[in-house]
């Protein structure tokens, strides 16, 4: 059987400048991705939120020391969305790759939302700290109790990489690539006659080899060699990380 296509559209948003001391030259921004379909919007990340402009924790504090970072109201997603001439009640779903406070924080601002993330990220979300890039989970993010769904591996695979079928329309699987949280996962949905895969914080920026191989493996998984790779075998797929260099915003 032949996949109907979908219409959409998909507008990329910077929700989170953060441009680091060291190396120079590496300013970049969050990519969250708005998908804009007949049935209403969909988002895959929010970005920091409403809240966290105001009430910065102390994982954002340590941000601004290491980065020059400074979570602007502007560059929420609710505010962007806004920008684009929505309300945050069209967006009907969120699609999470996990759950740092840089990827999730605008959870609150779309209380109307469903929210779909992989079991084994919330179960790290929630429960007892493994390691230390799980300090970047702020529990605030899902105290108004949103309207979680929640998947697990049932054997499907996309392109040989274990997937699991996301309940939205357009076709879309969330990849499970865990390293830089338990249940990292990328992103995949159909985008025109091809795919769009967004992998999330388990690439580096803008999928260049920035930082060295092992501080890169320490961060962000094992998972770099194999999805850059894949990248180069697929030229005609949209493929994108969770960080993204500014221009990229400027000229998609």
């Amino acid at each position: 059987m032949v996949a109907q296509e979908t219409t959409i559209k998909v507008h990329t948003l910077n929700c989170f400048t953060c441009s680091p001391y060291l190396p120079a030259g590496l300013d970049a921004g969050t990519l969250c991705l708005l998908v804009e379909k007949p049935d209403g919007l969909l988002l895959v990340d929010t970005g920091p939120g409403l809240e966290d402009c105001v009430h910065k924790t102390w994982m954002h504090r340590l941000f601004e020391i290491i980065t020059r970072a400074d979570i602007q109201p502007s560059e929420t997603a609710v505010r962007q969305v806004e920008a684009l001439g929505f309300k945050p009640e069209d967006v009907h779903d969120i699609v999470l790759t996990h759950m740092h406070f840089d990827h999730c924080g605008g959870l609150p601002d779309f209380p109307d939302a469903r929210i779909h993330v992989y079991q084994r990220e919330l179960d790290a979300f929630t429960g007892p700290r493994g390691h230390a890039m799980e300090a970047a989970y702020i529990h605030r993010h899902i105290a108004h109790q949103p309207d979680l769904h929640l998947y697990e591996e049932e054997g499907d695979q996309w392109f040989g990489f274990p997937a699991v079928r996301v309940d939205v329309t357009p076709e879309m699987w969330l990849i499970p690539l865990h390293g830089h949280t338990r249940g990292h996962c990328g992103v995949a949905f159909r985008h025109g006659s091809s795919w769009w895969f967004h992998l999330g914080d388990a690439a580096p920026l803008q999928l260049e080899r920035v930082f060295p191989a092992w501080l890169e493996r320490l961060v962000l998984g094992e998972h770099i060699p194999r999805l850059l790779e894949f990248a180069k075998q697929h030229p005609k797929m949209r493929i994108t990380a969770g960080h993204m260099r500014l221009d990229f915003f400027n000229v998609h």
